[in-house]
C-alpha cells in the first residue's frame, strides 16, 4: 500500500493525521505478511502498529493481552472508533463466549483480544483454528521470555496456537526487552526472519532519582514531601505487607489514595484500577500487579519503596510517568536491606530440584482415581511444610508442566485450578527436568538483581545509565536527575593546596586500612562507608567483632572535618572514580579503584566535585541544635496543633492537612518544641519556605504553656 494510502487509512479510522516513529515502518512490514519484533517505550503508540493492519488486510487480527482491563480499555477505544472490536476473557459467560466466537465465524468482529490463558481451552483451539486469523499480534511480549521482569507461562502455549492457525503473520510488542529478552521472543513464537523495530527508550520528560535512605522513616518524609509537591502518582511496593504498611500511614496524613495488589479479589482490583485511571482518585499504592494497562497521561510522579528486582521492571514502572510529555520524577528509595526482599523472590522463583520433586511426589500422592488433585497452592505448600516458599509451589508447577509430568486445568464454577498428572507411574528421579536451564535462569536472575543494585549505587545520569543498560551507545545526559544535578553542583577542580590533598589522601588511606590487602589486585573490600567513616571520625562504632579500629593508624584521622562533610567528601570520591561499591556481599562494601591507589600514594592528580567546607566551630555552636531538647511527648499539645493544622488547611483553600504538615512533624514539634523560626529548621521535614510561611502559626501555641493554649487560637 503506498503512502498516501496509509495516511488516508491512518486518518479515516483513527483520525490521526501523521505516524510517530517508527509506526509506518512497522505496518508496512506487517502487511508484506513479514513477522516483526517492535520494542517501543510505554505510550508511543504501539497499539496502532497492529491496530491499522488489522483494517487494511483480509480475516481476524487476534491480539493477545495479559490483562482483562487493557483490553476492555483498547476495544472501548477501538468502539468509539466504531471499528468492530471484541474480547473474550472469564469475565463474559460461556453462552457470551460462544457469541463471539460465531460473530468471529460470520465476519462481523475484525480484532478480537484473548488473555493467554484462553489457550488452555481445547474447545477454543478447536474453535479458533476454523477462522481466517490473517494477523497474531501478541502485546507485552517479554511476559514469553524466561528471563524477562513478567513471566507467564501461558505465553509459551502460543506457538502452538500459531501452528493450529496455519501461522498466520506474527507481530511481537513490548516497551523494554535486553537483547536476551529479545532472543527469547523470537525463539518463543518462532518468528520467521522477523524486522526488529527498537525505538529509543529515552524518555526526555523523565527525572531518575536515586534518594538514598537509612529506615522507613525516613522513606515516608520523603514520599509525603512529594506527594505535596507533585500530587499525582504510583507509589510501588515490593510486597503486600509494604503495601498496607504505606497506605496506613498515608491514610494517617489523610491522603486520599487507592491500593491495589494481587491479595484482592478481582472485582475489588478493577475498582481500585478504574478510581485511579478516571482521576477520581490520585494518589495509587499497589505492587507491580498494578503495571500494565495503567494509562493516566498526568501522572506527574511514580516512586518506588522499595528496590525492584531488576532494571527492566523498574524502568517499565517508572515509565507510567509523564505520559503527557511534561515533566515528571521518579524516585527509587533505595536502603540496601530492602535487597534481601527481592533475594526471597529470587529463592520462591528458582526452587532447588529437591522441591521440585518433593512438590511431584505429593502430587502423586494426593492423586485421585482420574489422576486429578484439587488442592490449592497453600494446601499444597502446607503439606511441603509452612515454611516452604510460597512462591516455590508456583514455579514448581510451572517447571513440571514443561516437562509434561502433569497439565493444569480451570475447575468448572471455582476459582481453584486443578493438576492432573500426565505420567502417573513416572519416578520423580525419573523426570525430564532441564537443570542446566534451571541453573542458568537462577544465575541471570541474580544478575538482573546485581544490575539493579548497581544502578542505586551509580554515579552520574541515570538515565544515561538505563539507556546504556538496554544497549544503546554514547546515550546523552539526561540533565534532570538527581545523578546529573549532583555533578552540577560544584566544579570540578583539582586540590586548591596541601591541606585539601592531604584529606582526599587520609580518606583514602582509611579505606585502604579498612580494606584486606590483596597482592595481585591492591585492595579487596571489607566495611562499607558508613564504618569507614566511623572509623575516621574516631567513633567506637566502627569496631565490630574482634575487628578493633581503634588500632588502625587512620583512626580519628579526619575527626575535625565533621561527619557531614566526609559523607559528602565519599560521594564526591565515588563520583571521581576514586572509590567505588561492591555489592556482592550481604551489604555494599567500599574498596579503592587502581586511580584511587595512586592518588593515595601521591602519585596521579586528580580532580573533584568538592564538597562545601564545614562550618567554623563559632558557627557550628550559633547553629540551633535539639538533638539534647527532648520532651515528654504530650498528647494534648498534639492534637492542639493537628487542630491548628485543619484550621490552616480550611483558610489556605480546603488543601489536605499534610500540605501544611505531616503528623510526623507534628510529633516532632511536640517532641522538640522549638521556640524560633531558626530552630523549627532543624526538624526534619520542614523548610525554608514551611520555616516561614506555616511555622510562625504554631510558634504561637508552642510558646506557651499547654494548658494556656486555646484549642481554637
Amino acid at each position: 500500500m503506498g503512502m498516501n494510502n496509509l495516511h488516508q487509512a491512518l486518518q479515516k479510522n483513527f483520525g490521526f493525521s501523521e505516524f510517530r516513529s517508527p509506526q509506518e515502518e512497522v505496518i508496512k512490514t506487517i502487511l508484506e505478511g513479514r513477522d516483526s519484533l517492535v520494542i517501543m517505550p510505554t505510550g508511543k503508540g504501539k497499539s496502532l502498529c497492529y491496530q491499522l493492519p488489522a483494517m487494511l488486510q483480509p480475516g481476524v487480527t487476534i491480539v493477545i493481552s495479559p490483562l482483562i482491563a487493557l483490553m476492555k480499555d483498547q476495544v472501548d477505544a477501538l468502539l468509539r472508533h466504531r471499528i468492530p472490536a471484541s474480547y473474550i476473557n472469564s469475565s463474559l459467560t460461556p453462552t457470551e463466549q460462544s457469541a463471539e466466537i460465531d460473530r468471529l465465524r460470520n465476519g462481523l468482529t475484525k480484532i478480537i483480544y484473548i488473555a493467554p490463558e484462553r489457550f488452555r481451552n481445547r474447545s477454543f483451539l478447536q474453535a479458533i483454528s476454523q477462522i481466517d486469523v490473517s494477523l497474531m499480534a501478541v502485546d507485552e511480549a517479554h511476559c514469553l521470555s524466561q528471563w524477562g521482569h513478567d513471566f507467564r507461562p501461558d505465553y509459551l502455549r502460543l506457538d502452538r496456537a500459531l501452528e493450529l492457525m496455519g501461522r498466520p503473520t506474527v507481530a511481537a510488542l513490548t516497551a523494554t526487552a535486553t537483547p536476551e529478552v529479545r532472543q527469547d521472543i523470537r525463539n518463543g513464537l518462532r518468528l520467521n526472519n522477523p524486522q526488529a523495530f527498537v525505538a529509543g527508550f529515552a524518555r526526555p520528560n523523565l527525572a531518575f532519582n536515586i534518594r538514598p535512605t537509612n529506615s522507613n522513616e525516613e522513606k515516608f518524609t520523603h514520599l509525603i514531601d512529594l506527594i505535596d509537591q507533585k500530587r499525582t502518582g504510583i507509589v510501588y511496593c515490593a510486597t503486600r505487607k509494604s503495601v498496607e504498611r504505606v497506605s496506613k500511614r498515608l491514610a494517617e496524613e489523610n491522603v486520599d489514595h487507592v491500593t491495589y495488589h494481587g491479595g484482592m479479589d478481582s472485582d475489588t482490583r478493577e475498582q481500585m484500577q478504574e478510581q485511579f485511571i478516571s482521576a477520581n482518585t490520585d494518589i495509587a499504592v499497589a505492587t507491580n500487579a498494578f503495571g500494565m494497562g495503567i494509562d493516566r497521561p498526568d501522572i506527574r510522579f511514580v516512586a518506588h519503596f522499595e528496590v525492584p528486582g531488576s532494571v527492566e521492571a523498574y524502568y517499565q514502572e517508572a515509565g507510567r510517568a509523564g505520559r503527557d510529555g511534561q515533566f515528571a520524577t521518579c524516585d527509587l528509595l533505595f536502603n540496601y536491606a530492602d535487597k534481601r526482599i527481592q533475594e526471597m523472590f529470587l529463592e520462591g522463583s528458582n526452587p532447588p530440584l529437591p522441591i521440585i520433586q518433593g512438590l511431584y511426589e505429593l502430587l502423586c500422592d494426593q492423586a485421585n482415581e482420574q489422576q486429578e488433585i484439587h488442592l490449592s497452592s497453600d494446601d499444597l505448600r502446607q503439606h511441603l511444610g509452612p515454611r516452604t516458599n510460597p512462591m516455590a509451589i508456583h514455579t514448581a508447577l510451572s517447571v513440571l508442566n514443561r516437562s509434561q509430568a502433569i497439565e493444569r486445568f480451570d475447575i468448572p464454577g471455582q476459582r481453584l485450578r486443578g493438576t492432573r498428572l500426565l505420567q502417573p507411574n513416572l519416578p520423580a528421579e525419573k523426570l525430564e527436568i532441564d537443570t542446566h536451564a534451571l541453573a542458568e535462569k537462577a544465575e541471570r536472575d541474580a544478575a538482573k538483581l546485581n544490575a539493579m543494585i548497581q544502578f542505586c549505587y551509580s554515579r552520574g545520569c541515570r538515565q544515561a545509565w538505563i539507556l546504556s543498560y538496554f544497549g544503546e551507545t554514547n546515550p546523552e545526559d539526561c540533565g534532570k536527575c538527581n545523578g546529573c544535578k549532583r555533578q552540577d553542583q560544584g566544579d570540578l577542580r583539582p586540590p586548591i593546596d596541601e591541606k585539601e590533598k592531604n584529606i582526599v589522601r587520609k580518606a583514602l588511606s582509611g579505606v585502604a586500612r579498612m580494606s584486606w590487602k590483596n597482592p595481585s589486585s591492591g585492595y579487596d573490600a571489607r566495611f562499607g562507608k558508613r564504618r569507614i567513616v566511623q572509623m575516621l571520625l574516631g567513633s567506637k562504632q566502627a569496631s565490630v567483632g574482634n575487628f578493633d579500629a581503634s588500632t588502625l593508624s587512620t583512626y580519628g584521622l579526619l575527626k575535625p572535618q565533621g561527619k557531614a562533610y566526609l559523607d559528602a567528601l565519599f560521594n564526591a570520591l565515588e563520583d571521581g572514580g576514586l572509590i567505588e561499591t561492591e555489592n556482592t556481599r550481604d551489604f555494599p562494601l567500599l574498596t579503592l579503584t587502581s586511580n584511587g591507589i595512586e592518588v593515595m600514594h601521591d602519585r596521579a592528580e586528580f580532580q573533584l566535585v568538592w564538597p562545601e567546607q564545614k562550618a567554623t566551630k563559632k558557627q557550628e555552636e550559633q547553629k540551633p541544635d535539639l538533638s539534647n531538647r527532648i520532651i515528654d511527648f504530650d498528647p494534648k499539645l498534639y492534637e492542639k496543633l493537628k487542630n491548628k493544622r485543619a484550621q490552616l488547611a480550611a483558610i489556605q483553600g480546603n488543601i489536605p492537612p499534610y500540605r501544611i504538615f505531616s503528623n510526623s512533624v507534628l510529633k516532632e514539634l511536640v517532641i522538640h518544641r522549638p521556640q524560633t523560626t531558626e530552630e523549627a529548621l532543624s526538624i526534619n521535614g520542614i523548610g525554608e519556605v514551611k520555616a516561614r510561611k506555616q511555622f510562625p502559626h504554631f510558634l504561637k501555641i508552642l510558646q506557651k504553656n499547654p494548658e494556656e493554649t486555646d484549642m481554637f487560637e
